[in-house]
């Protein structure tokens, strides 16, 4: 069995103007069921080394408040340094750990000013409203890796942080793609569909938290919304995207296939954003 935790960073619910948060994402870590205890056990680690030997009571990382300019919550006034030297070490677990990752990001501007009046047969989705549109594509992608990378014998399980807002409609699109009216496009390679019992006990959770934010803020670097960024600034969430980015199941979409599937496809290409050629020895 493979865990497939989904958080999400720059969610506004339907509104695509927010000046603040200019691209979202969606996605998160990959865990085989045999390797989260020594995940945990060693997420643990890392946060104790930072707290000086002890993690604070009822510690829940949150990417905004490790990465906000002072730090807020339980890193308030903290050295940005020390937090900088937090986020790479825990995304470096994933890469120590073996985890992969798996992430969808749309340009709200450019959703924003999309035409998806051409686009047929997604019916069951809000093609304007991120979290969904990217969840749904979320499911698509899970189904083909487990398919077509993990065999025929293993299986799925999607593990979601509640999403305020829109819970009804997360579910509603859940049950459409597991009873799908047309049975070849159901999904087959995931059993279960679940909510975390504790994101506070859940390190996955957590750390797919970091993924989403630092790929948002990256992202948002090479799409132009943060020239006043200073360098070192950009620098640092590009030295945390290299790791996700080297964890990437996929990037980019996987094509959904069948008629009318060239329009969505199309429009999923135009909105992603994605970083710019060279940007891994770019010189901000």
């Amino acid at each position: 069995m493979h865990f497939f935790y989904i958080d999400e960073a720059g969610c506004n619910l339907r509104d695509l103007t927010n000046p603040e948060s200019p691209i979202f994402t969606l996605g998160g870590v990959i865990v085989k069921d045999k390797g989260w205890n020594k995940t945990h056990g060693e997420f643990e680690k890392i946060v104790k080394a930072y707290f000086g030997g002890t993690i604070p009571d009822n510690f829940e990382l949150h990417s905004h408040e490790l990465l906000s300019p002072n730090g807020d919550g339980l890193f308030a006034g903290h050295d940005r340094a020390r937090r900088n030297k937090l986020a790479i070490d825990l995304l470096t677990l994933l890469q120590t750990r073996g985890h992969q990752i798996f992430l969808h990001a749309v340009d709200k501007n450019q959703l924003n000013a999309y035409d998806v009046a051409p686009i047929r047969n997604k019916d069951h989705v809000e093609l304007k409203t991120p979290y969904l549109l990217c969840y749904d594509n979320g499911i698509t992608t899970i189904e083909w890796f487990v398919k077509a990378r993990l065999g025929s014998t293993a299986r799925g399980m999607v593990i979601i942080d509640e999403k305020d807002g829109l819970k009804t409609e997360i579910e509603t699109l859940t049950k459409h793609r597991r009873f799908h009216p047309t049975k070849t496009k159901r999904v087959k390679w995931i059993s279960e569909f679940s909510y975390p019992i504790d994101s506070e006990k859940n390190p996955m959770v957590q750390l797919s938290d970091l993924v989403c934010f630092a790929s948002k803020k990256y992202l948002g670097i090479e799409a132009g919304y943060h020239d006043n960024y200073p360098k070192a600034a950009k620098d640092f969430f590009r030295e945390l995207y290299l790791i996700i980015d080297e964890r990437l199941i996929k990037k980019g979409i996987v094509p959904e296939e069948g008629r009318y599937a060239a329009d969505f496809n199309n429009f999923m290409r135009q909105i992603t954003p994605k970083p710019r050629n060279g940007w891994k020895q770019r010189v901000y």
